[in-house]
């Protein structure tokens, strides 16, 4: 094969195993690779096991576009079952370990059973070894990395975990240089649990291509557009901390635990005036876009930001002023827990002290308080600290009150308050791992402006409708965005951002395997991709499925916003359950959202139908 190398790592911890497995030039133009992969073997091999257990199966999954002189193609997949939502979990992120990862050799790594003592994995090429950690154990991921670059050199790529991975907080994340994370639905816990510390990789093999004449020239080309597009200068200057202007003026900014869509102080933490703030930028590997905005908190620390955990962190727990806000990011990095899951769930704990549900805990706009929870959550320490650790489905759960906690399937949703769009709570509810953003970001779409400067607060009149083309175009976006960059696996934000043509995908990717794809075959594979994963779900769920899985939270439905030109609005349950219909029939998917058999059949996933048929009924 060109541009795959066909070969997946396998490390087993429990008795202490390595070995390389080949797979099919099938499998590799069915699934293309990253998520695609990482779901093919989550199918074969992650069968009703425990999430934390050794049985479960954590993936490190690149894709052909890994390693190469790609448009923003140093990403990198991490999945495994998730113990946070017990379904198909994964996330990705920028780091040179993908790079290094695919210049050893390799598509992927596969690590399953538990060690009995902290261990992290060395790789250099074809030498694979499995380390003692006992040094390494209990430190958080900065300091991780820097000490196993002091160790190994600075030519490696490093992913670790924190004390929240060590601690199996649900929402603990993989983290590399420094601000980079994966895994929202608990992959850094996964990683605990099987005590592996970090992954360190050092690859210099020369990745087999197709046409690399041509991969170079499709590259330049690619890379000096997205330099000369009209949005770059504010795209660097801002990245995604556009966003916070632009989801308040639209009543979309998370404040105060989705109560609502505007912040009084949110020119106290928008792009501007992290503008002032910025002290340098990061950016991933082959990115010429970087979004990594670095500023010094209230601390005097170094904090990456981005919109997420600046709205997550900041308007939806009350906090106004970005500096502190910014401790609270650098510490989620520190302990490798998730930013949005971890603002969720401490505006869910704000909340509930405020409906008197709970005794003790911070208030909305109390940074001390909250600082001191992000503390106690990383390291499970005191009840409340490992009540919040949990995530908000558990703590709801607990209380007996889910009217007001923000999730779906479990997974806390990300920084769009959704009242008033049902595009965008469809592409929530409907998302392959829970309510995250990444996948179909439709919002944009749906308002009619995007954050770009100029556009910020344009005025545009919108109005709330229900129109089937929200369902068609949430899955357009899913096809291209939770599909097709997942598999290759590369960023969205040059398309997304400063408007590089989605043509160049194909053909780099040509370039890249030699094989052809139609975008009919691309979307064909984003659909067995998704597909697969919702099969996963069902299967995992013993069959107890039904539409109401596929709804947003509650608040959305209940209550109305309580400010802005749009106040006392939200959305109407009945409308929001034709639409979702609607996107089902789009899928050739049942009422309950199962996929049918005739859709697997015509996927390629004939083999997952007599597996589906042993926990429900299919059409």
């Amino acid at each position: 094969m060109k541009g795959w190398w066909g070969r997946i790592l396998r490390v087993d911890l429990t008795n202490n195993k390595v070995w390389v497995q080949e797979y099919s030039p099938d499998v590799a133009q069915l699934f293309i690779g990253g998520r695609g992969l990482a779901a093919k073997i989550l199918w074969d091999e992650a069968k009703g096991v425990d999430p934390l257990g050794p049985d479960n199966k954590l993936i490190f999954a690149a894709g052909p576009f890994n390693g190469l002189p790609t448009p923003s193609g140093g990403k990198l997949v991490v999945a495994a079952k998730s113990p946070l939502t017990g379904g198909y979990g994964d996330g990705n992120l920028g780091t040179m370990a993908t790079v290094h990862l695919r210049k050893a050799g390799y598509d992927a790594i596969v690590v399953e059973g538990q060690a009995k003592k902290p261990v992290y994995l060395y790789i250099e090429n074809d030498n694979v070894s499995i380390l003692s950690a006992d040094g390494l154990w209990g430190l958080d991921t900065f300091e991780t990395e820097r000490k196993l670059k002091e160790i190994h050199g600075k030519n490696v790529g490093i992913l670790s975990i924190g004390p929240g991975g060590e601690n199996l907080v649900r929402y603990a994340v993989v983290m590399s240089q420094e601000g980079r994370a994966a895994g929202r639905p608990g992959m850094g816990a996964v990683m605990g649990s099987k005590k592996l510390k970090a992954v360190v990789i050092r690859g210099t093999k020369e990745i087999p291509v197709a046409d690399k004449k041509k991969l170079m020239e499709l590259s330049k080309e690619a890379y000096d557009k997205i330099q000369s597009s009209p949005a770059y200068g504010f795209w660097h200057r801002q990245g995604t901390m556009a966003a916070v202007e632009w989801t308040n003026e639209n009543s979309a900014l998370p404040t105060c635990n989705f109560k609502d869509g505007t912040f009084e102080f949110a020119r106290s933490i928008d792009g501007y005036t992290m503008e002032g703030m910025k002290v340098k930028q990061r950016g991933c590997p082959y990115c010429n876009m970087p979004c990594g905005n670095v500023v010094l908190d209230a601390e005097g620390g170094e904090s990456e930001l981005d919109y997420e955990n600046v709205a997550l962190l900041g308007s939806n727990l009350g906090i106004g002023k970005l500096n502190e806000v910014s401790v609270l990011n650098r510490l989620a990095d520190m302990y490798g827990l998730d930013t949005i899951s971890l603002g969720v769930s401490i505006s869910f704990v704000m909340e509930a002290v405020e409906r008197g549900l709970l005794k003790e805990g911070p208030t909305f706009g109390d940074f001390k308080g909250a600082r001191q929870l992000v503390e106690d959550i990383a390291h499970r320490r005191g009840e409340l600290g490992n009540f919040a650790a949990e995530g908000v489905m558990r703590m709801a759960q607990k209380l007996g009150d889910d009217s007001f906690a923000m999730h779906a399937k479990g997974l806390e949703v990300s920084g769009y308050n959704s009242y008033i769009y049902p595009a965008m709570a469809l592409a929530f509810a409907t998302s392959s791992i829970g309510a995250h953003h990444k996948e179909a970001w439709v919002i944009a779409w749906e308002i009619g402006s995007a954050p770009i400067e100029g556009e910020q607060t344009k005025k545009v009149e919108y109005k709330i409708t229900y129109d089937p083309e929200k369902a068609a175009k949430v899955i357009e976006l899913q096809r291209l965005r939770g599909g097709l960059f997942e598999m290759l696996t590369a960023c969205r934000l040059p398309w997304v951002e400063v408007g590089l043509s989605l043509d160049y995908y194909p053909k780099l990717l040509e370039a890249i395997t030699g094989v052809k794809y139609t975008w009919d075959d691309l979307y064909k594979a984003a659909d067995r991709v998704y597909a697969l994963i919702r099969a996963y779900w069902i299967r995992e769920f013993n069959g107890e499925w039904d539409r109401k899985k596929d709804y947003p939270p509650k608040r959305w439905f209940i209550e109305g916003l309580k400010s802005g030109k749009y106040k006392g609005m939200h959305l109407e349950e009945d409308k929001y359950d034709a639409l979702l219909s609607e996107y089902y029939k789009l899928r050739g998917w049942d009422e309950r959202g199962i996929p049918k058999k005739e859709t697997l059949k015509e996927l390629s996933l004939e083999d997952v139908v007599p597996e589906l048929e042993k926990v429900t009924k299919l059409e």
